[in-house]
């Protein structure tokens, strides 16, 4: 999993509430098991009408949020059903961090497991950030600080779970986490092997 340290970007200004995941990635989409491919497909129907033609300066499209990695959303970002496709289809739309009032809890873990940071602000500082998108200026997300940026201006802090801030400073999915204890396991097996050696086929 790639690391996250700091992400600057112009900001996607998103603060509808309520956003379910089915809105993220519909279920048509989630026949594939691969991470990738996803991103055309998000937010289909803001992004295409009933025909699927594709609907003109719809904000996700739009220069410059179509290469934003930074999506400033609405209380309860992510809620329904729990889908993990839903934070594949935002990373593969490029979006490394989603700022919001609040989210699901499954898809705020979801978004973690898979190299994506979700803050949480109040929603006076939510409607900051939508106006800084709205100006398209650049704001930075600094995971170590812990911190959101508008260059020159103000500075928020916002708490995240130590366990997966730690996942996604070293760039670690829960197998890579696992992994850093692999000395350990394998002391606990070597004792084991010499106190149960039956529960061991060579």
């Amino acid at each position: 999993m790639k690391a996250f340290k700091t992400v600057t970007s112009i900001p996607t200004p998103f603060p509808r509430v309520n956003v379910d995941t089915d809105v993220i990635i519909q279920g048509q989409f989630l026949k594939t098991i691969k991470r990738t491919g996803l991103g055309v497909h998000a937010f289909n129907s803001i992004r295409y009408d009933r025909e699927g033609n594709h609907i003109p300066d719809n904000i996700f499209d739009r220069v410059p949020y179509n290469s934003a990695s930074i999506l400033v959303a609405g209380d309860n970002f992510g809620c329904g059903s729990s889908r993990e496709h839903a934070p594949w289809a935002i990373g593969d739309m490029g979006y490394r961090c989603v700022i919001a009032p609040s989210f699901a809890d499954i898809f705020a873990g979801n978004c973690a497991k898979n190299g994506i940071v979700t803050v949480c602000l109040p929603q006076e500082q939510i409607d900051i950030l939508v106006a800084e998108g709205q100006a398209e200026r650049e704001i930075t997300v600094d995971l170590e600080e812990k911190t959101v940026t508008i260059e020159g201006d103000k500075q928020f802090s916002f708490d995240y779970n130590a366990v997966h801030r730690h996942m996604l400073l070293n760039g670690l999915d829960e197998i890579g986490q696992t992994l850093q204890s692999d000395a350990a396991i394998t002391a606990y097996e070597n004792e084991r092997r010499l106190v149960t050696p039956w529960l061991f086929s060579e």
